[in-house]
């Protein structure tokens, strides 16, 4: 079996990931390679599609087998790969099974619907995001259609290629100005294997008082601190509580925390503001990593083989908007940025504060891909986006 072609195709339509990882900006080359990487898709045969489908998923989702290793399930990891890529192989290979590149296109814009388990970073626009190209579905089609007369046609016909690809070219010039409060998105770096541990748990809470502290001291309005920053349920703690409101008196605090009621867990954001308290619950849970989205009795094995025993996590229904100092933003929580239910009904909202816990996957090129992700979302829903992290960089995305 060829494996070249499978290679040189996935780090194509991989590239821009380790471009970004490795701060290489280039929007020449990030169009190129996902141009190029594309055509390949789209002209290879069933097995080098297969093998194309295997190596794109594990370039960007190897880090996922990294969480394996806060559960001491670190023999799991090459299994977990190899099922990650078998996955995503087959879903490619589907789209060879007629030797037709009208089909395989059609099927390639499919999947940019198509998301296993109700995971959808893989997404197939996303190579373009800074690249010269858009990133909407409609610029999607059109680059499909250019390759596809490159492909059909002879000769000096094939320049037709360029038309399409006129109208996909990203003219973004709209500005979403900074909202008018002075805003300290806090740096935490807490290691995943210290988070959770009872021994760490004092220290923690004082790490994040002092950022609290020192935030007030210098005069800001809004600090936004990361997912489950707080690692407890806060709502349970009425003397942390407590002493949260009293300091929302000087400054609005964003927290992220745990939320228990009745034994029912959530992954939440808490809103202390003016001495009250607004939560928002997650809503859109991570496949495997809050939830198993598969049926119960299967949820049940895998719950109690590998995560001794523990529930699901709860998920909100709808997303909730803070008003802060009479400025909307919504609230999300890591994953659920990179979704479109979390963006549902925004009406004028626009602002985001996403909060996220990337100390599961430290170090690899998982940053990377959401900050990706959220600049993709960031333009087709015209939001800015304050990412807050713990572990990681902390950005604004537009």
């Amino acid at each position: 079996m060829n494996f070249v072609l499978p290679i040189i195709t996935s780090l194509l339509y991989s590239s821009f990931i380790y471009l970004e990882y490795f701060n290489i900006s280039s929007q020449l080359l990030n169009t190129f390679c996902g141009l190029f990487g594309l055509y390949l898709l789209l002209t290879i045969n069933k097995k080098q599609l297969f093998l194309s489908g295997f190596f794109i998923s594990i370039l960007w989702f190897w880090w996922i087998g990294y969480s394996f290793v806060h559960y001491d399930l670190s023999y799991l990891i090459p299994l977990v790969l190899l099922a990650i890529g078998m996955l995503y192989g087959t879903i490619f290979y589907l789209g060879a099974i007629f030797n037709n590149i009208y089909y395989r296109a059609s099927y390639l814009f499919a999947l940019t619907f198509i998301y296993p388990f109700g995971f959808n970073w893989l997404q197939m626009e996303l190579p373009f995001i800074n690249s010269y190209l858009g990133t909407s579905k409609l610029d999607f089609i059109l680059i499909l259609s250019a390759i596809i007369i490159i492909v059909k046609l002879d000769k000096l016909k094939k320049y037709i290629a360029i038309i399409p690809l006129l109208f996909t070219l990203n003219y973004n010039t709209i500005e979403i100005p900074n909202p008018p409060i002075k805003i300290k998105m806090a740096n935490i770096n807490v290691p995943q294997e210290n988070k959770w541990n009872n021994q760490y748990l004092d220290t923690i809470i004082k790490q994040n008082l002092s950022e609290i502290d020192n935030a007030i001291a210098k005069s800001y309005d809004l600090i936004i601190l990361p997912e489950t920053t707080f690692p407890l349920a806060l709502n349970l703690n009425k003397d942390l509580l407590s002493l949260l409101k009293y300091k929302s008196q000087y400054i609005t605090i964003i927290t992220g925390a745990l939320h228990s009621e009745e034994n029912i867990y959530h992954n939440s954001t808490y809103l202390f503001q003016n001495r009250k308290i607004q939560i928002a619950h997650k809503v859109v849970l991570i496949p495997f990593g809050e939830a198993v989205p598969l049926p119960e009795v299967l949820r049940d094995i895998i719950n109690n083989t590998f995560y001794n025993g523990a529930k699901d996590y709860e998920s909100a229904k709808d997303p909730t908007t803070f008003d802060i100092k009479g400025i909307k933003f919504r609230s999300a929580i890591c994953y659920e940025a990179t979704t479109s239910k979390i963006f549902d009904n925004l009406e004028n909202t626009k602002y985001m504060i996403a909060i996220s816990n990337n100390a599961w996957f430290i170090p690899s090129t998982q940053p990377t891909l959401q900050k990706l992700l959220l600049k993709y979302y960031s333009k087709k829903y015209n939001i800015k986006i304050f990412s807050t992290t713990n572990m990681s960089k902390n950005f604004i995305i537009f």
